[in-house]
């Protein structure tokens, strides 16, 4: 008898392992932003360390670091407009979608199409 319950408190023991780590996992899941965002803070956060507002967003990817993603911003208005310059900024974040590092990887005018990267970029 004593065996049986030593069994039966070892399963319940387990199952409760079980249940707190699924309740961990659900939480943590809860805590990550969704895509938009994240998209939203990049775009937010890089404004207000550059003072440039962001364009559009040419890339994005979650990474195991958190998210990666590669920013267009007016660096410099010009008339006309097709003159004006323009930078790509790659972007890391967090899993929680907070800005953890940036840099300018390349700088052009905004008329100009970029021929000898692919995708564009």
């Amino acid at each position: 008898m004593a065996n049986t319950k030593s069994t039966s408190e070892s399963q319940n023991s387990q199952d409760s392992r079980k249940t707190e780590e699924k309740d961990t996992e659900r939480n943590m899941a809860e805590d990550r932003p969704n895509p938009m965002e994240v998209l939203r803070q990049a775009r937010t956060q890089l404004a207000e360390l550059t003072g440039m507002a962001a364009e559009n967003v040419s890339s994005f990817e979650q990474t195991e670091e958190g998210w990666s993603l590669e920013i267009e911003v007016l660096e410099l208005s010009r008339v006309p407009d097709t003159m004006s310059l323009m930078a790509s900024y790659q972007v890391e974040l967090d899993p929680q979608g907070q800005l953890t590092g940036y840099r300018r990887v390349r700088r052009y005018e905004r008329g100009r199409a970029d021929a000898h990267r692919q995708g564009g970029r």
